[in-house]
């Protein structure tokens, strides 16, 4: 029996749309487990009644998937889902059933694949990089096309810095949130965001917080997808306006990232706290850090 931790993941952060991805210490775990014969899939946690128990299970797809590239035969499989990542609400929970179905099978087949391997296998099934990245590499990635296929390239964020998730009660499949994307921006709009980009990758390396709230600025994907996110500009622009943290929609959304720095984080509680009560928004606030390691085996 092997058993595997994920962590979820925050992608785009504003302006990175399919880019730039976060690691966050808050997980699911997976048991997969060889057995004579047949499938079974035990869930538990947010929504377990959400998630299939037969084939059709992400995390039995993405094993078999691997099984498969290694050519290695199984009997049976018991797998054991812990969920503790929010469904649909773009913290990469469909990433972590990727990614823990993977490196569970990778383990179980004794495959010997590698971590950037593991990536490609799991950007294929995903399709786009911006959350399995971080969820197999941890701390900040910066996720790039290098054909074939990607790469992603993994920071160690500033201890300067800390993020603050705002989830709401809602979902959105991501599916939605991208059918929303034009297929063509105006050259100013992609500047735009190359600056504010460029900007937030060096801010989140040096810690340099000031410039927080221009950095996650965006016109790529949150002006589209505002139209599924009722209030969603406004409440990003007062939020920022209000504390000066860096917001922005985590992944396809409806939940919120913000990056704060750490000192005055009892000052933006208070903040944002107040600010969500008289906009009447009903949002889960709660405190994160960067997961610096990513997908691991537990007890190895």
């Amino acid at each position: 029996m092997v058993e595997v931790i994920v962590p979820a993941t925050s992608a785009n952060l504003g302006p990175g749309f399919d880019v730039l991805g976060l690691s966050i210490n808050l997980y699911n775990r997976f048991k997969l487990e060889e057995t004579d014969g047949g499938l079974k899939i035990e869930a538990s946690g947010d929504a377990a009644f959400k998630l299939p128990s037969d084939e059709k299970n992400l995390v039995f797809a993405s094993a078999k998937r691997l099984f498969d590239e290694a050519g290695y035969r199984y009997g049976g499989l018991r797998i054991t889902i812990e969920n503790r990542v929010p469904l649909g609400r773009g913290l990469g929970s469909s990433s972590t059933a990727i990614v823990g179905g993977l490196i569970a099978a990778n383990e179980v087949s004794r495959a010997g694949l590698t971590k950037d391997e593991i990536f490609a296998l799991a950007t294929e099934i995903e399709g786009h990089p911006d959350n399995v990245g971080p969820a197999i590499f941890g701390g900040l990635t910066i996720c790039y096309r290098s054909d074939p296929g990607f790469r992603a390239v993994p920071y160690k964020p500033s201890e300067n810095l800390k993020l603050v998730l705002l989830i709401p009660n809602n979902v959105l499949e991501t599916k939605m949130a991208r059918g929303v994307l034009p297929k063509e921006v105006p050259l100013s709009d992609a500047v735009f965001n190359i600056a504010r980009a460029s900007l937030l990758v060096s801010i989140l390396l040096t810690g340099r917080s000031g410039l927080l709230r221009d950095a996650m600025q965006d016109r790529l994907h949150q002006p589209y997808r505002a139209s599924l996110i009722p209030g969603l500009t406004d409440t990003i622009r007062e939020i920022s306006r209000a504390t000066g943290a860096g917001v922005a929609l985590s992944g396809a959304g409806p939940s919120l990232v913000c990056i704060i720095d750490r000192l005055p984080e009892k000052d933006f509680l208070k903040k944002i706290r107040q600010l969500l009560k008289e906009r009447g928004q009903d949002y889960l606030i709660q405190l994160a850090e960067f997961d610096l390691e990513g997908a691991r085996v537990i007890g190895r």
